[in-house]
């Protein structure tokens, strides 16, 4: 070996030697090409290694200059600092970036290049590390990898077409693979998301999923915990990027039917995405990843809602096995809200299904024949008798004295007025109990200055049964898939799901007293809060006097507690001011609803499905229209109907979307989900009103000789009819 040997270094099944001439020799495994040869092949007889400048020229390199250090698959070379050296092969500087972004197309250096930078994580780690003065390198456990560099690089190289064909990342992968249960620097974990390459189907089986199985499994303790840090430190644009690679590649295998086959994969994926969910959650940015950038869209068409949610409940009392299937409804956070109702409403439909069986088992099998059977048949029904001038008294007083269980069995309405049982009295009751339920004569809630919202009061006057009860009727709404009108703020849905309100809530709920508290806490730029604001913490809140820091009457805000403040006065308005009609209003509404599956909606959603949105698409309206009968698009009197409805104001058709469906917003989904039915008012003359079927979502209107009957016909029609449709 041309004499003595300086240094001596070993790697996995590999060792370099730097002899005391200055030449440098390998042996051992090259697969992955760690023998400096420029092939993949290994050598037991010990190799030269010709050390190369970026320039492509063979290196003097003094020994006593040089130190050598050998990794798992990797070799690295150390020399002093010099103001002569270029930039080593393999890492990306500001002048080889735009070399290659100005070459039409790229000669063999330049793909070599470009081929050495993605050939090791060291290589692309060392790329984008960020100046060690650099103050967000200088916080202990910072990541030191500037990934916006990163990201805006890779976005420009790919999207050249012969540097997308120069980079193959499946070695580094594979590498990555092979050595992560001992891995050092996880930064690469970070910075590979952020390329495109692994955005694309064709790498999905070969590469993404390597990965998650690497995340999911194979990576230590430390370097989790470690990721887990940065995931939660990334800005939005980034972990946009980490999250659609682990999503699109759960969407290849959604649409391409390998959730059969592939049970263990989809599984990794789920578990990355839960990672980044978390952190995300963590997270502490004014600007938020929105929930729905991990909604996988696929899973709708591809998994049947009922089936998973059996799944669930199954596997939720068992310990899991290795043919434990892929359970979405444990990662609620991929499932769109489509995918969201199908689950709770197939989770209702089961519950009402059981008591229709347990029904049928009681009438076929009397008592007697089994030991635990009862006496007499459970009816399979809840069904509530009402009369409409009594309509909260009558409510109230058969809730209250009902089973707790009958509250989730389907739901069956019947006025005294008209004994006839029709689905357009479900509608016709949830309409009227909640208007007179919210009204301020009934004296259960607070309202806001506006009159526009509500809010559960801090000294009620009506017993805390009474939330009770109004918390099962909520439940039961929702629990019927029924719109109704719930004018509070975006915090009451925020604690249904378990989410901590926050100033933005109060703001919503009194603009005025929230605008004060954000201008106090972000804008107010003074040190002195105390002498130019004289503001203590003591306020009013609900017409009541109430001291903020109970310890300390008359308590000053100052610079120093002014965030204080402002969180002890958010927790007074939608905590602990009404914490005990709260909570029995939440008793009641998770009687009926499953809190666990509830739980799967954002706050928006939940206010979103029970409230429906004032989001109006009347031309969608006209166009998924259907004619019955005479009736078609180019009737005459259908051409003069949507004439006069255009001159109708925003006010009046929101009256007729009442009259027509029993609530005037507008479903979550949209107005496309709304899809009237015209038919002709049989036996009617122009003196007759226009009628409607809710429940059909039918119209019911006669033939008029002129649209201005036909627009007054239909206005007064709009304005008397709240609810009490005939059938």
């Amino acid at each position: 070996m041309d004499g003595l040997a300086s240094q001596i270094a070993c790697g996995s099944h590999h060792t370099l030697v730097l002899g005391s001439s200055g030449q440098l020799w390998a042996f051992g495994s090259g697969v992955k090409g760690q023998l400096g040869t420029g092939i993949t092949e290994g050598c037991l007889r010990p190799t030269p290694v010709l050390l190369e400048r970026a320039s492509g020229g063979a290196a003097t390199v003094i020994h006593n200059d040089m130190k050598i250090s050998v990794g798992w698959n990797s070799n690295f070379i150390y020399t002093p600092e010099s103001s002569e050296r270029e930039q080593p092969i393999g890492r990306l500087d500001k002048a080889r970036l735009q070399k290659w972004l100005t070459m039409e197309q790229g000669n063999a250096e330049a793909q070599r290049e470009i081929s050495l930078m993605f050939s090791t994580s060291s290589s692309l780690v060392a790329s984008f590390t960020k100046a060690s003065e650099s103050p967000s390198t200088k916080a202990a456990g910072a990541l030191r990898v500037d990934l916006e560099a990163a990201s805006q690089a890779f976005d420009q190289l790919f999207n050249i077409p012969w540097i997308r064909k120069s980079v193959n990342i499946l070695p580094l992968v594979d590498t990555l693979c092979s050595s992560a249960a001992v891995i050092k620097s996880p930064e690469i974990f970070m910075i590979l998301p952020t390329i495109p390459l692994l955005h694309d189907d064709q790498n999905v089986m070969n590469m993404v999923m390597a990965l998650a199985i690497v995340i999911a499994k194979v990576l230590n303790e430390t370097a989790m915990k470690i990721l887990k840090d940065w995931w939660s430190s990334l800005e939005p644009s980034i972990m946009t990027k980490h999250i659609l690679m682990w999503k699109n590649a759960l969407s290849f295998m959604l649409r391409n039917g390998l959730l059969a086959t592939h049970k263990p994969g989809v599984k990794f994926l789920l578990e990355a995405l839960k990672y980044l969910h978390r952190a995300n959650k963590r997270a502490r940015r004014t600007q938020e990843v929105p929930a729905s950038t991990f909604y996988v869209e696929e899973i709708i068409d591809r998994v049947i809602p009922m089936d998973d949610v059996k799944l669930w409940r199954f596997w939720s009392t068992r310990e899991d096995t290795e043919v434990t299937p892929v359970i979405f409804c444990r990662y609620p956070f991929v499932l769109s809200l489509i995918c969201k109702m199908a689950i709770f409403n197939s989770n209702a439909l089961f519950t009402k299904v059981v008591h229709h069986l347990t029904h049928m088992q009681t009438v076929m099998y009397p008592s007697g024949t089994f030991p635990d059977n009862p006496e007499s048949p459970l009816a399979p029904v809840f069904q509530l008798t009402l009369r409409r001038p009594s309509l909260i008294e009558d409510t109230f007083r058969q809730l209250g004295a009902a089973d707790h269980d009958y509250f989730q069995r389907e739901l069956v309405v019947q006025f005294m007025e008209d004994m006839k049982l029709s689905l357009v009295n479900i509608r016709d009751f949830f309409l009227h109990v909640f208007e007179e339920l919210l009204a301020s004569e009934s004296e259960m809630f607070m309202y806001n200055d506006t009159k526009t919202l509500v809010w559960f009061p801090a000294k009620p006057r009506v017993e805390e049964k009474s939330y009770f009860l109004f918390g099962v009727l909520c439940g039961m709404a929702l629990y019927n898939h029924n719109i109704v009108h719930l004018p509070f703020p975006l915090a009451l849905f925020k604690k249904m799901v378990g989410v901590k309100p926050s100033l933005e809530d109060l703001r919503e709920f009194d603009p005025v007293v929230g605008g004060s508290l954000r201008y106090l806490l972000e804008d107010y730029t003074d040190d002195d809060v105390e002498e130019n604001l004289d503001m203590t913490f003591t306020v009013i809140w609900d017409d009541q006097k109430v001291e903020l820091d109970p310890k300390e009457t008359g308590k000053p805000v100052t610079s120093f507690n002014k965030k204080q403040f402002v969180d002890a006065y958010v927790n007074l308005a939608f905590n602990q001011s009404a914490e005990k009609v709260f909570e029995e209003f939440r008793r009641g509404f998770f009687k009926v609803c499953d809190r666990d599956v509830v739980e799967f909606f954002q706050p928006e959603e939940l206010r979103g499905v029970m409230v429906g949105k004032e989001d109006y698409d009347w031309d969608t309206l006209k166009q998924n229209t259907v004619y019955d009968g005479e009736y078609h698009a180019r009737h005459p009197n259908i051409i003069t109907f949507w004439e006069a409805f255009e001159e109708l104001t925003d006010d009046q058709k929101k009256a007729f979307l009442l009259f027509l469906t029993g609530c005037d917003r507008a479903p979550i989904l949209g107005m496309d989900k709304i899809q009237m039915k015209v038919a002709i008012l049989q036996n009617s003359t122009e003196l007759h009103f226009p009628e409607s079927l809710t429940c059909h979502l039918l119209l019911l209107l006669p033939i008029y000789p002129s649209k201005e009957m036909l627009l007054a016909r239909l206005k007064e029609a709009c304005a008397h009819n709240r609810g009490f449709w005939k059938e």
